[in-house]
């Protein structure tokens, strides 16, 4: 299965990971303007379009009212789920002056961790991801910190290897902030979760040295 990329309306200022010609690409509102300024043809362009300020025109473009109970970014996940897709890379979906939308990406992302999806929100130097009941693996050239944190229901016998600050079968909450700040230290490492979901935030740059989670 191909991976989907959607892009939404924040500025995008790196791109650590871009599609291929095989992948699926979705606009979500004002991230129109970004593809076309990557010269990037959408296979799908949506929204309610008041981030981009005008309505594309093409039989490739859905247009929502203003006025509805999903977000865009939400929108554009739900079409690539569909399709069957589940590894997704969310450009334009943190920081900003929208940190609302934000917090609601971080929670779709931990929504459809739940339905054996990938995720992983780019934006401002960083990735985050959701890890539900599955492991993640960096290899041994990560570099920098990484945060881990409970989302939901307290997350069971989370472990985590050859980081500065190892665990082992924890149970997190998501009222303490235990995993935050930890270190990359030259080994392989792995983050896994037996019963719950996770938050992962890490620099870009190790975007391209892990391996896809796989479900215990």
């Amino acid at each position: 299965m191909n991976r989907c990329f959607i892009f939404g309306a924040s500025e995008i200022t790196s791109y650590p990971i871009m599609p291929d010609s095989d992948d699926y690409i979705i606009s979500a509102d004002g991230g129109y303007e970004t593809l076309k300024k990557l010269n990037i043809s959408p296979d799908l362009i949506l929204g309610d379009f008041d981030s981009l300020g005008y309505v594309p025109t093409g039989e490739n473009v859905v247009l929502h009212p203003v006025e509805k109970d999903c977000t865009d970014m939400e929108l554009a996940f739900i079409e690539g789920h569909k399709k069957g897709f589940r590894e997704f890379y969310l450009y334009g979906g943190v920081g900003g002056e929208r940190l609302d939308h934000t917090i609601a990406n971080i929670q779709l992302i931990s929504r459809f961790a739940l339905n054996d999806a990938s995720a992983f929100l780019l934006g401002e130097g960083k990735v985050i991801t959701a890890l539900h009941n599955r492991d993640i693996i960096f290899d041994k050239n990560a570099k920098g910190t990484i945060s881990v944190f409970c989302i939901g229901e307290d997350a069971k016998k989370v472990s985590i290897e050859n980081l500065k600050y190892p665990l082992k079968d924890a149970t997190l909450s998501s009222f303490t902030p235990l995993g935050v700040s930890n270190g990359f230290t030259g080994k392989e490492s792995k983050i896994s979760v037996k019963d719950g979901t996770l938050i992962l935030i890490f620099d870009e740059e190790n975007l391209n040295k892990l391996k896809l989670p796989h479900r215990n």
